[in-house]
């Protein structure tokens, strides 16, 4: 039986979990981009610290969680501009959208934010598009 659907059950729990507690503890919603954001606009100066620890847990947690698992497959490619153009353009894209999926999907509608509900449509209605334009379309993937 395939496992991989209970690996992001678990993970998407952790997420939620940790974002409640981000939200209890600090009264402010974890939304990646907005702390990635903050510190590179420098609007996140009082709280850098906090900002980089939670910056360097998103790099760590899946980092310690391949060793204990002994590592993991992934599909990435191996082109570097590709990397980066895609980098690059998910940035924009959350600063054009105010937010990030994480933002949006676990903060924003956990609190009923209309916003966060739209932009979440959004975000699946763009991804189910793309791939069927990519995959059926052009053939590429």
């Amino acid at each position: 039986m395939q496992t991989d659907w209970i690996y992001g059950l678990i993970g998407g729990g952790i997420i939620g979990l940790a974002a409640a507690i981000f939200l209890l503890f600090n009264a402010r919603i974890m939304g990646a981009s907005g702390i990635i954001g903050g510190l590179i606009d420098g609007s996140g100066r009082s709280d850098w610290a906090e900002r980089a620890l939670l910056i360097a847990g998103l790099f760590l947690a899946p980092a310690i969680g391949a060793l204990v698992m002994g590592g993991s497959e992934t599909n990435l490619t191996g082109n570097y501009a590709v990397i980066i153009a895609a980098g690059l353009l998910v940035g924009v894209g959350t600063r054009l959208a105010n937010g990030c999926t994480s933002g949006h999907g676990v903060c924003g509608i956990s609190r009923l934010s209309l916003r966060g509900i739209v932009a979440t449509g959004f975000y699946i209605v763009a991804g189910g598009l793309t791939v069927v334009i990519f995959k059926h379309v052009l053939g590429v993937i």
